[in-house]
Parts: C-alpha cells; sequence; structure tokens
C-alpha cells in the first residue's frame, strides 16, 4: 500500500485546525442567529452552513472516486437547488452544526490519506477545465473558510459569493 502524500496531509491538517476554531463558534450561535440572512435577500447562517454540508458530501465523493480507476468527470453542482431541496432553514441550527463538523472531520481523514498518484489525478468537474485532486482538496478548505467567514464574520465577507464549485 502507498503511503499518503506529505502534502494531503497538510491540507487535512489544515482542515481539522479549522474545525477546532470555529466549531465552538459556531456552538455558540443560537438558534435564531442560526436563521438570521447576512444581508436582504442572502442565505442565512443555517443556509450557508447547509451549502457546506453539500460540500463536504459532493467533494467527498470526489476525493473517493478520484482514487478508484474509471471515469473521472464529475457532475457540477447547483447550489441553489440543493439548498432549496435540503430546507437547511427548517433544521434546528445545532443539528446542522454536528452534521457539519461530523462530515468534514470525515473529508480530513480521508484527504489525509490520498496518496502521491491519487493526488496527481485529473478530474473534471461540470464544465469546468480539468483540475488535480490536490488542487480539489486545497480549494475545499479555501471554500470552506471563505463561507465560514461569512457566518461568523459577515460584515467582513461583504456579502461576496464564492465563483467557483462547491
Amino acid at each position: 500500500m502507498t503511503p499518503p502524500d506529505p502534502a494531503m496531509r497538510e491540507v487535512a491538517r489544515q482542515l481539522a485546525d479549522v474545525l477546532e476554531v470555529v466549531l465552538p463558534r459556531l456552538r455558540e450561535l443560537s438558534e435564531a442567529q442560526g436563521g438570521e440572512g447576512r444581508y436582504p435577500g442572502a442565505w442565512s447562517r443555517k443556509q450557508v452552513l447547509g451549502h457546506l454540508v453539500d460540500s463536504a458530501t459532493n467533494n467527498l465523493h470526489r476525493f473517493v472516486r478520484a482514487q478508484i480507476p474509471g471515469e473521472l468527470a464529475f457532475p457540477g453542482y447547483e447550489q441553489e437547488e440543493w439548498v432549496r431541496v435540503e430546507a437547511w432553514e427548517e433544521r434546528p441550527w445545532p443539528e446542522i452544526v454536528e452534521l457539519w463538523a461530523a462530515l468534514n472531520r470525515h473529508v480530513a481523514h480521508v484527504i489525509a490519506h490520498i496518496t502521491p498518484e491519487g493526488r496527481a489525478v485529473s478530474c473534471r468537474i461540470g464544465s469546468g477545465e480539468p483540475v488535480t485532486l490536490a488542487f480539489v482538496a486545497e480549494d475545499y478548505v479555501r471554500h470552506l473558510r471563505h463561507h465560514l467567514s461569512q457566518i461568523l464574520e459577515p460584515e467582513a465577507a461583504g456579502g461576496r459569493k464564492h465563483e467557483r464549485w462547491a
């Protein structure tokens, strides 16, 4: 068995560090705060964190499937539709927080075990240009940080939407 790639272990460590710092802050938010939008017409904190749950599930499949021989074309992610269909605003805030945390612990575990061969695998997501699995993992952590800043520091996020796929 090929040992994990050290660079992927570092990405996993970064993800684990984000969880360690952010999880207590998310747990401090009340149900009412979870339901608040950042600005008129924007997603609520529940919807943003639900989007990050969706991102974790979509990317978990990518991290696993890219390392199994076969076709490596992944569907895109229709974020507005996923958030609408999953009705995140109707879930209790603490349940969304714990689901997000558990999924990301597992995502970090999977990323930590990506091999050097696996990190170099080329992936096509939706209509985007091919990228390496290493890029997908690194972008996943960037994407996560971006949306967590919207939840915890909405003024600092300035209402910007993440332009990459989730």
